[in-house]
């Protein structure tokens, strides 16, 4: 019903629509098989195409390494995410000292890209979980969003895939997420709205409980240091 739905709806409003089928990011089964080396190398050709298409001089001293340094990004950096020989070593802990309470990571930078027209979405992850036997270092919660963000997304798969991560590696259903954002593809093009923000939250376990979310979000919106 979904498919067919779809097929009367062009490009634009597919994208608007942020449908997506699971919280895996949908890649082919040879997705692996190119080194980094062999996809700089093909999209710098690719990337290459593009501007010439354009008009742009690539002869020009300004211009003449661009697609290299977009292939390079794209790979290295922006869509980093996709390869799983990036992902971070998540590494828990016993919980020794019996921390029972929540704990919160707020305001982790957030920098992905939309899949519908690979712009920029830019913003801030709050987590937060309650620890039974294990817990994590902090600055693994910060990579595991990194992670996830560095790949082509939309906003509802991104939250989803950080929360299954979590819970996941701590062996807890007592994990939260929000993550609010501004989607360049709102702000520049389109409806070029530059106010507006996006927001989506995943909630497990006790975090269901209304006073838990509660004062989780408390955590979240209170200028808790200096």
């Amino acid at each position: 019903m979904i498919q067919e739905k779809l097929n009367k709806l062009d490009a634009d409003e597919i994208g608007d629509l942020h449908i997506t089928g699971s919280y895996d990011t949908p890649l082919r089964e040879d997705a692996f098989l190119l080194d980094d080396q062999t996809k700089i190398r093909l999209i710098e050709e690719y990337f290459g195409k593009i501007m010439h298409t354009l008009g742009l001089d690539l002869n020009d001293d300004s211009l003449k390494g661009t697609p290299y340094r977009v292939a390079k990004m794209y790979v290295k950096e922006i869509f980093k995410g996709l390869a799983p020989h990036n992902k971070p070593d998540l590494k828990v802990f016993e919980n020794k000292y019996q921390y029972g309470e929540m704990l919160v990571e707020k305001n982790i930078s957030l920098y992905s890209s939309c899949e519908h027209h690979f712009l920029p979405i830019i913003g801030k992850a709050h987590v937060g979980y309650i620890a039974n036997d294990k817990v994590i270092g902090l600055s693994k919660i910060n990579r595991i969003v990194d992670y996830f963000a560095r790949r082509p997304q939309v906003q509802e798969r991104l939250s989803r895939q950080i929360f299954e991560e979590l819970k996941r590696v701590l062996d807890t259903e007592d994990v939260a997420i929000v993550i609010e954002s501004k989607h360049l593809c709102v702000a520049s093009r389109g409806i070029q709205d530059t106010e507006s923000s996006t927001v989506t939250a995943e909630y497990g376990g006790k975090f269901k409980d209304k006073e838990v979310r509660q004062e989780f979000l408390s955590y979240v919106q209170n200028n808790l240091v200096g």
